[in-house]
């Protein structure tokens, strides 16, 4: 959720794929446009150390987390926590994307309990049928 105040994002609650420091700082990145390597150069940081951060091995230190937040133009508290200013994304695809990859997989899940639900209805009748069956056996 978002609210929009002028000029910037105010974000209260990131997506399930900014949901740690690394995630959020590799999202920052990717919407300011900014290679690994460009970056970890304006930093001065090798790039492994700057992918090891995004890949939450390891955090950068207090004073590069906040070049970090003014280079990508968040704030420093929502890099470490995802309450703050965010990227502000004007690439309107990529959220209908991944609402389509997420419809996508949604209809997969449906379609996978259908046919749980079929065969878990087939093994009921067969075991009601097998219980009348011997029922009857011990009725007669």
């Amino acid at each position: 959720m978002d609210i929009l105040i002028p000029g910037n994002r105010l974000t209260l609650f990131p997506d399930a794929s900014d949901d740690t420091l690394g995630g959020r700082l590799s999202a920052a990145r990717d919407a300011a446009g900014i290679s690994p390597d460009v970056l970890a150069g304006q930093l001065g940081v090798p790039s492994e150390t700057l992918l090891g951060w995004e890949a939450d091995r390891a955090e950068p230190l207090p004073t590069r987390l906040l070049n970090l937040a003014g280079i990508l133009g968040v704030s420093p508290m929502w890099l470490m926590t995802g309450v703050g200013i965010g990227p502000d994304d004007h690439d309107r695809r990529l959220p209908l994307e991944a609402m389509r990859l997420q419809l996508a997989h949604l209809d997969q899940l449906h379609q996978e309990c259908g046919r749980l639900i079929q065969s878990l209805s087939r093994q009921i009748e067969r075991y009601e049928e097998e219980e009348k069956a011997l029922n009857c056996a011990a009725k007669a």
